[in-house]
This record gives C-alpha cells, sequence and structure tokens, in this order.
C-alpha cells in the first residue's frame, strides 16, 4: 500500500510538472527576449537578427532585442548564453564557428556544442574571394599563378580564427596549392574595409556583406565558394569550376538556447523562427542580402550541427590547424 501510494504520489508530481512547462511554454514569452549576436555589428548575422528580432517582437508581443557580443572568435557571445537561464529568454545566433571553436579551442569556457540545445537553422550563405577594384587580380587564375611564384607574399583576409572563413581559406589553399598569409578581423565588415584600402590582397566573406560593395564597383569577385553559382552574380563561377572540383564552402546562420532549456520552449521559439521566416516579405529582404532561406527545425538542425562537426574536425585534422 506504501509503494502504491508513493508512486501515485510521483505519478502526480510529474503530472503537475508537465503542466506547469506546458503552461510555460503556451504563455512564452512572459519578458522581453535577448537575441545574442556573438559577431561584429554591421554584418550578415547582426542584419539578419536585425530583421528577425523586429518581426518576432511584433509576432509575439514582447521586445526581441539583439545584444552584439563579438570579440574571441564568437566566444564571448557564446559563453554569455551558456551561462543563462535556460528559459528561452537569451537566445544564440550561431553559424559555422559553433562547430568549429569546440573542435579548435581547448580553453572554452563553456562545454562546446553541448551547452546550447539547437533550435532552428535559418539561411545558408554563399561566400565570395574578392579583391580591391584597383587590384591588379582580375582571375582566381591570376592569384593562385602569383602565389605559386611567390608562395608566402600574397594576403588573404577573413572573419576568424577558427570561423567559417578561416577554414574556407585553408581550403582553398589546399586546393589550389597555395600558400597565403592569413589576416584574421574581427568581423567581414573590417576585412572588406582592409582589402579596399589595400592592407591586403583578398578578401574571403558571406556574399551578404561583399555583395552592396560589389555592386558599387569597389571590389571585384573572382570565385563564389558555394556548390553552384549566385543566383545575384550569375556571371561569376565558383571555385569548383575554376579548376577545383568538388570545392564548397557554405555559410550558415541559425539559433540556439542554454542546455536545459524545455523541449517545449525550444519548439515554440522554432515556430516562431519558422513562421517569421515565412512571411513574404521577410524572405523578399533576405534575398536581396544575398542570403538563401534554409530552415531546419530543432531535431533536423541538432543532426545538421553534428554533420558539420564531423566535416570541419576532418578539415582540421588533415590541414593541422590550430589556434595558439
Amino acid at each position: 500500500m506504501l509503494k502504491r501510494l508513493q508512486l501515485a504520489t510521483l505519478t502526480v508530481a510529474a503530472s503537475l510538472v508537465l503542466v506547469a512547462t506546458d503552461a510555460a511554454a503556451q504563455a512564452f514569452p512572459t519578458k522581453p527576449v535577448h537575441f545574442i549576436v556573438p559577431f561584429a555589428a554591421g554584418g550578415a548575422a547582426d542584419v539578419l537578427a536585425r530583421l528577425l528580432s523586429e518581426r518576432l517582437s511584433v509576432r509575439w508581443g514582447q521586445p526581441v532585442l539583439v545584444d552584439s557580443k563579438p570579440g574571441g572568435g564568437t566566444v564571448i557571445g557564446s559563453g554569455f548564453v551558456a551561462k543563462a537561464a535556460p528559459d528561452g529568454h537569451t537566445i544564440l545566433f550561431i553559424s559555422n564557428s559553433f562547430v568549429i571553436n569546440p573542435k579548435l579551442r581547448k580553453d572554452l569556457p563553456y562545454d562546446g556544442i553541448r551547452a546550447f540545445e539547437p533550435v532552428a537553422n535559418m539561411v545558408d550563405s554563399p561566400q565570395v574571394v574578392a579583391v580591391s577594384a584597383g587590384s591588379r587580380f582580375m582571375t582566381l587564375a591570376d592569384v593562385v599563378g602569383d602565389a605559386k611564384a611567390k608562395p608566402g607574399t600574397l594576403s588573404i583576409g577573413t572573419l576568424g580564427p577558427a570561423t567559417t572563413q578561416h577554414i574556407a581559406a585553408v581550403m582553398l589553399q589546399r586546393a589550389t596549392g597555395t600558400s597565403l598569409i592569413y589576416t584574421p578581423y574581427t568581423g567581414g565588415v573590417p576585412a572588406m574595409t582592409a582589402v579596399m584600402g589595400g592592407h591586403i590582397d583578398l578578401v574571403l566573406a558571406n556574399l551578404a556583406e561583399v555583395g552592396p560593395h560589389i555592386a558599387s564597383g569597389k571590389l571585384r569577385p573572382l570565385a563564389m565558394t558555394s556548390r553552384e553559382r549566385a543566383p545575384s552574380l550569375p556571371q561569376v563561377p565558383t571555385v569548383a569550376e575554376l579548376g577545383t572540383p568538388g570545392y564548397e564552402a557554405i555559410a550558415w546562420f541559425g539559433v540556439a538556447a542554454p542546455a536545459g532549456t524545455p523541449s517545449e520552449i525550444v519548439n515554440k521559439l522554432a515556430e516562431g523562427l519558422r513562421a517569421t521566416l515565412d512571411e513574404p516579405e521577410v524572405r523578399q529582404r533576405i534575398s536581396a542580402m544575398s542570403l538563401q532561406p534554409a530552415y531546419l527545425g530543432p531535431k533536423a538542425f541538432a543532426a545538421h550541427i553534428q554533420d558539420q562537426y564531423l566535416r570541419y574536425s576532418k578539415v582540421i585534422d588533415e590541414a593541422g590547424i590550430r589556434t595558439d
């Protein structure tokens, strides 16, 4: 009788917890949501996060505030969210560096990927290799030829280190048999400023960031790092087309929450993001940024993150990439 009573008590308690959790999810959000962006202001991630937060504020009836916390190769912002309360009111904007840092960085102030709950992938972003409009290089072949003739003299700038663009630049060098001087910047925008000012020879950055400078004639695109040509720049060939079959380096942008966030709230976040991404105006503005909608829900996004971790780990190990 005592055991049955104890079992009944536990069952009731568990039911009450489930009811309370479900009620909390239904009411979410109950206060302002802080959208942490661990990248430099003005870049593709920052612009996209502000677009999403603007629409989510309307959808949820609560302010969704974008907080920029760049630095440390996204570690500063990520560490902030890892320590936040797991209630869905503090979320993190993530990209490929989310899976690169746990492989390369042994000093992370949080438990790598396990410190977070994947919520949703939002968009994919082609990347582009570009030079200043006044550069002597007219094609990627020109760069490769010069780099082979004078190894270690040309410089390439990217967001980095330990970022999508850093790894993409390493992959490019390995694929073309060249050796470039790697110059890391805190964001794509500072890297583009450097190449336009003649401080570096090349830049590898997201098309969303490079696009306006290509349109204004300040930058000359040489190649896309995506599998296919970008619809907004159909005249620019891919790296794979130019003699390195199989080369592909795509940036993706998504959202994560602190580990321990209830699945009901994770799903509520994901539903809000999906619905926002489906808005015609949002899709139009995303397309204008040269980004491609690529929604994945929590489970599919978790699988994608695992796949990306394995892929980047292979490249990092084979190339002997280090951050120290």
